[in-house]
């Protein structure tokens, strides 16, 4: 009798716990929240720039629908929900999320109110210009290619990225045991550091810091002080102020108003609105008379006006201390680097791309010079054939098939496998003598080809060159003014306590039993003499009229 195997286990639940979850979290570190340090990508985001690359649906081809792509990435590399693939790309097209956004849309995609894009059946996208520099090259073997879900077709590991995506775009993630925030930042700058690094490899993070200021964050802003900022590029953590853009403008009626015209990245600016009305509307400080939102296609504008005669910038210092006008910052530089997620430096991320980058060049070099080489071969014997055309023709003629008449160019005339196959192959208007010249100069032209790519193999400091060549190439193409300013100290906000509070007289009372009493004068002349409102058997042992900037001491 067959013995039977017993498929029911009795396990301890904790041990079934630890594993299962121990599993669950090493996928979502390495293949869900947190971006590689090479090409600054979550799978879901390379995979949706890999999606639409091979469907064509580049900048220089019209706009598809969105909701294609994101069935492309569902059907063929992310088996998720649509929402959570629609939600990604749209995060890759708003311009107060990402300096360089990855992908163009048309159509409501979202706003920073917080408002949801339209569905994506009505929007259309298609990647941006920039895109193009994160996948250049990767049908010429430079990345890894695995397996997609079910091995039907390959997908990428890392994009072969000729910009460091990770500092330009930043990122931000929540995984299990671990969480990334990092900034954007400026593509010129960043671009420079490289450089600079690639030249001097045991540049220190001050030495970096005079390229890479800080963040540039999309949506501008003044970040105070940058001590936070030092501390975050070297160990990977720290935490910066960032403050709204704002002037003080003289209006009609001797009144003032404050006008922002660039707020902290990542505040839902309706919400802030709404705080600072619910400021003027519960009296929290006197002088605001209006709030409005007059943000247009121009550009962002809140504009909160004063009465007369109140001190704007004791409201201002108020509104940074206690709305989104200003918020504090927290770096926390998480990244996947060799299947690892580790906390890193601004070096760190420059070295590893750099790493990358020459790698990339290097494949590549190696598979043009693999495709000069085999053109040369064809090239080289197209040419003998021609010198000796009337032979090869009769060879053929004699022979009884396209395979006997390979085998025998090969046996007669020192053909290779790869020269006789192109010369059975080659169509008979091409046997004239004007080929023979261009033949020659193909020929030239793939020796001087093969030349340069043995050299830049061979030599480390020309594949620096290439690599250098290619970023600054980036830079003047892509690169932008810095939106984000960085003061060199950090600024504490000091608030007039007695500013905030309007010059008005008031009826106070104090009684034995410690009772404290304000009131408005027009209610204290409204009532009776007698009613006070005290417990019985208590009495008043102070009443007088007050400004409520009076002090009391008691």
């Amino acid at each position: 009798m067959a013995k039977t195997t017993e498929r029911i286990r009795e396990l301890p639940l904790e041990e079934v716990m630890g594993e299962r979850f121990g599993r669950y979290s090493k996928y979502i570190i390495q293949e869900r929240a947190l971006p590689d340090i090479r090409d600054g990508l979550k799978p879901v985001q390379r995979r949706i720039l890999y999606a639409m690359y091979k469907d064509n649906n580049t900048y220089d081809k019209p706009y598809k629908k969105a909701a294609k792509a994101v069935g492309n990435v569902m059907g063929n590399f992310h088996p998720h929900g649509d929402s959570s693939i629609y939600g990604a790309l749209v995060h890759l097209s708003q311009d107060w999320k990402m300096r360089e956004p990855l992908i163009e849309m048309h159509g409501n995609n979202g706003s920073m109110d917080g408002d949801g894009p339209a569905a994506m059946r009505y929007t259309e996208s298609r990647l941006s210009k920039i895109s193009n520099l994160l996948l250049q090259d990767i049908d010429k073997e430079t990345v890894q290619m695995i397996l997609n879900f079910d091995d039907t077709e390959y997908e990428p590991t890392v994009l072969p990225a000729h910009f460091p995506n990770l500092l330009v775009n930043g990122s931000t993630g929540i995984s299990a045991g671990y969480a990334t925030e990092i900034p954007p930042h400026n593509l010129a700058e960043v671009i420079d550091a490289a450089v600079y690094l690639l030249k001097y490899p045991d540049a220190t993070t001050d030495e970096l810091m005079k390229f890479v200021k800080g963040p540039d964050f999309p949506t501008g802003g003044i970040v105070l002080g940058t001590k936070g900022i030092k501390e975050a590029y070297e160990t990977g953590r720290g935490r910066i102020q960032v403050r709204s853009k704002t002037t003080i403008q003289e209006i009609k009626g001797h009144r003032q108003q404050i006008v922002v015209t660039e707020v902290p990245f990542g505040v839902n600016k309706a919400m802030m609105v709404k705080k600072i009305d619910e400021i003027r509307l519960n009296k929290e400080i006197d002088g605001i008379s209006e709030v409005r939102d007059e943000t247009d296609r121009h550009g962002l504008s809140i504009v909160i006006e004063l009465k007369k005669g109140a001190d704007s910038q004791n409201i201002l210092n108020y509104l940074f201390k206690n709305t989104d006008l200003q918020v504090s910052y927290n770096f926390n530089m998480v990244a996947i680097d060799r299947m690892t997620p580790v906390q890193v430096g601004l070096k760190r991320i420059l070295s590893s791309y750099l790493a990358h980058k020459k790698d990339v060049v290097t494949k590549r070099t190696e598979f043009d010079l693999k495709k000069a080489k085999q053109r040369l071969e064809i090239v080289k014997g197209l040419i003998h054939a021609l010198d000796i055309l009337d032979q090869v023709i009769k060879t053929i003629r004699s022979s009884k098939d396209k395979k006997d008449a390979k085998k025998n160019l090969i046996a007669k005339y020192d053909f290779t496998p790869n020269q006789a196959e192109a010369i059975v192959s080659l169509q008979l208007y091409r046997l004239t003598n004007t080929d023979v010249n261009q033949l020659k100069k193909e020929q030239a032209d793939l020796n001087k080809k093969i030349e340069k790519f043995n050299e830049i193999l061979s030599d480390n400091k020309v594949l620096e060159r290439v690599v250098v060549k290619e970023l600054n190439a980036v830079k003047k193409e892509f690169g932008s003014p810095r939106r984000t300013e960085i003061t060199a100290k950090a600024a504490k906000i000091e608030i007039n306590e007695k500013a905030l509070v309007a010059d008005e007289d008031v009826r106070v009372l104090v009684s034995k039993d410690g009772y404290l009493k304000r009131s408005s004068l027009r209610s204290f002349q409204s009532t009776d003499d007698e009613e006070n409102g005290l417990p019985a058997g208590d009495k008043v042992v102070f009443e007088k009229t007050m400004s409520t900037l009076d002090n009391l001491y008691i």
